[in-house]
């Protein structure tokens, strides 16, 4: 079952209003045109959709507003949980499994020094919480500490853990894992490297980049499939770029330029988050207008 759900997921941005309420208007527009991108999935409620500053009633209401589109019940939807307190991580679950979601995701608790022993009941708690599949989060540039290899391995043997989605550089730790439980999910979740753990075999990717240039990183994965490696190269080179761009401008900053520069009404980042430059929007723009990424968009 958990291997059906393997493949290319956009972490979802979400849509504020000008004064930083959540926008439904401007969900729904990033939404649509992600979908549009012939994607496997979206992953929602995650870091890239600014979860750490939204409320639980908030990301309730943004699961209720992607259910509600009849484009997103024909697709696969991941729904990130991860909050600080197993409460409300639960009470999204459960909402996640009523609205027909394919799975549930969620950060290890990380307001606190937790220590491994409680991150090991926090998912235990979690995943008896519904009959979805559950995929656990290793991503130290979040939560500021890499989980040891065995508690990660423990952790993917709780009944319903289906796998892990893989935000670290450590491709050895990455490769330990997979030996160690093949028969289990692994996304990758840096997009600028995603050619590196594809090649290990990994069973997709969940990105931030991926709700501009989904057909790029569709395109990448199915390159790497089918041992083209040249393309491969020149398709995560690409990728590289834009993430370049990005850091300058900060990242989901820069993605919601980038959208805005391709018509779509996707708003701003919350504070307090900022764009890092006053000419996000013209810098992306030069970007995709350019042949190499013109050719991986879908006009809006």
């Amino acid at each position: 079952m958990a291997k059906s759900l393997s493949g290319m997921y956009a972490a979802l941005l979400t849509g504020f209003s000008d004064d930083g309420a959540f926008d439904a208007n401007r969900q729904i527009a990033i939404t649509e045109y992600v979908l549009r991108q012939g994607l496997d999935g979206i992953y929602i409620g995650g870091s890239s959709g600014e979860s750490g500053l939204m409320s639980t009633d908030e990301l309730l209401e943004q699961q209720r507003v992607i259910a509600g589109l009849s484009s997103a019940r024909q697709s696969r939807v991941i729904a990130h949980v991860g909050q600080p307190n197993l409460r409300d991580s639960i009470a999204l679950a459960k909402q996640a499994e009523s609205l027909g979601f394919v799975a549930l995701s969620a950060l290890p608790p990380h307001s606190y020094p937790f220590s491994d022993e409680e991150i090991y009941q926090y998912y235990v708690g979690l995943a008896a919480a519904t009959d979805l599949p559950l995929i656990v989060y290793e991503v130290p540039i979040r939560t500021g500490r890499p989980l040891p290899v065995d508690l990660l391995v423990r952790i993917l043997d709780i009944p319903n853990v289906a796998g892990i989605k893989f935000t670290s550089t450590d491709l050895f730790k990455l490769s330990m894992l997979q030996r160690s439980r093949p028969d289990k999910l692994f996304y990758f979740g840096f997009d600028e490297i995603f050619m590196g753990a594809a090649a290990l075999g990994c069973d997709g990717g969940i990105g931030t980049t991926y709700n501009v240039m989904g057909r790029l990183y569709t395109q990448l994965n199915k390159s790497i499939q089918a041992s083209d490696l040249d393309t491969a190269r020149q398709l995560q080179q690409t990728s590289q770029k834009f993430v370049e761009l990005l850091l300058e401008t900060g990242v989901m900053p820069g993605v919601k330029a980038a959208l805005r520069s391709l018509g779509v009404d996707a708003g701003y980042v919350r504070a307090p988050l900022v764009e890092k430059v006053s000419d996000a929007e013209e810098r992306l723009s030069a970007f995709l207008s350019g042949s190499e990424a013109r050719a991986w968009l879908v006009t809006n």
